[in-house]
């Protein structure tokens, strides 16, 4: 595996971190395309939880994926404790969790309104439920 993002498809990375995240129930996923507009890193992927137990949640979600499927710890992870806006630094993707009053508050996604926003993986087709006869 892995041990840096650097030689990896970053889109494929960001979509697979933006999975995981909509996996654990995160909504208003955004992943925006920085290449060419900052030059320390290549995306984001910014997202919100329902509470802040939510957000830890997620952040810890997309964490997991990148280590289970890429072999990449992130190289921070910062607000965990308060759990309203968790930045999770990948480096190449910085991957950003708020709850709804942070997410509003910083408005990443005005501010950088500009930007390419990257299509995310496709939905998985849900699976047909499982009913037991007991």
């Amino acid at each position: 595996m892995e041990d840096s993002i650097d030689s990896l498809d970053t889109v494929a990375f960001a979509q697979a971190l933006a999975r995981a995240a909509s996996d654990t129930q995160a909504t208003d996923i955004v992943i925006l395309d920085l290449r060419g507009l900052v030059s320390y890193t290549d995306g984001f992927v910014l997202c919100s939880g329902k509470n802040r137990r939510h957000v830890t949640a997620i952040a810890e979600a997309v964490r997991m994926e990148a280590k289970r499927g890429y072999g990449i710890a992130p190289l921070g992870v910062e607000g965990k404790e308060r759990g309203q806006w968790v930045l999770v630094d990948f480096g190449d993707i910085v991957v950003h969790v708020f709850d709804a009053s942070m997410r509003g508050f910083y408005d990443l996604d005005g501010l950088w309104r500009d930007a390419p926003r990257i299509e995310g993986p496709p939905a998985e087709e849900p699976s047909e439920p499982t009913y037991f006869n007991g």
